[in-house]
Parts: structure tokens; C-alpha cells; sequence
């Protein structure tokens, strides 16, 4: 299995109850395994419209063996299935589910950059994401 980080944010509905259904829906997924939850945190909106509600964030490390690829997929279903929908760059969102790093690999394709490009610019992911990669 191959360690992997990922990052979730909600800022709309009921944020917690999203991000406890995501991570729910992640460890249902085949061949992986969550190894490690962080505390939900709650963080001011980044580079988004103006007048969005507070995200909550957290961080999860887990075990895959999905190629990169693949969990991407798994993850914008996750996503779909949880109601988010597609509006402006950086808006408000039911669920985001980000792959921030999996294993060493570096991959920069149109639709996965890996580590997640903006992940050391934001508080937002550093935080949860320490709590997560430190055991």
C-alpha cells in the first residue's frame, strides 16, 4: 500500500457532517485504507468571492493501493455523491477533496498535480496535515 494525504474542505450545509460523510466514504472505498484522521479546523476562505461562510478543514493519511489516477476519480465521485457541484474557481463548496501527496511521487498531468501545487501557501492544509503526517 502506498501512503497518501488527503485534504477536505466544506464551507457549505452542515460542514462537519460533510467531511465526517466524506471520510466515511473514503474508508468504503476498495483497496484503501484510512490510517489517521486530524481535528476538523475551522479556517477563513482563501482567494474565493467575497461574503463565503468559514470552511471547515481537515486532513487524512491513508493507504491505497489506487493508482493516483484512479483515487482521483474515486474522490470527484465522493464529491458528486456528497452535492457538489461546479461554480467559480476557489467558491463555496459542499465537500473538496484534494490528493495533497501519495507516497514520493511527483506527477503533474492536466488534471493531478502531486504534491497538491498550493498545499505549503495555505494554513488551511499545513495545519491538519501536520497532524496527520507526524505519527
Amino acid at each position: 500500500m502506498v501512503i497518501c494525504y488527503i485534504g477536505i474542505g466544506s464551507n457549505l450545509g452542515n460542514r462537519r457532517d460533510n467531511i465526517k460523510l466524506a471520510i466515511q466514504k473514503i474508508s468504503l472505498l476498495n483497496s484503501t485504507k484510512v490510517i489517521k484522521a486530524s481535528r476538523i479546523m475551522e479556517t477563513l476562505p482563501v482567494c474565493g468571492p467575497d461574503g463565503q461562510q468559514k470552511f471547515l478543514n481537515a486532513a487524512l493519511k491513508i493507504g491505497t493501493n489506487l493508482v493516483p489516477k484512479i483515487l482521483l476519480n474515486k474522490l470527484k465521485i465522493i464529491e458528486k455523491e456528497l452535492g457538489r457541484r461546479k461554480t467559480v474557481r476557489n467558491g463555496p463548496r459542499i465537500i473538496d477533496l484534494d490528493i495533497l501527496l501519495y507516497g514520493d511521487r511527483v506527477i503533474k498531468t492536466k488534471k493531478l498535480t502531486i504534491p497538491h501545487p498550493r498545499m505549503f501557501k495555505r494554513d488551511f492544509v499545513i495545519k491538519p496535515l501536520s497532524e496527520v503526517i507526524c505519527d
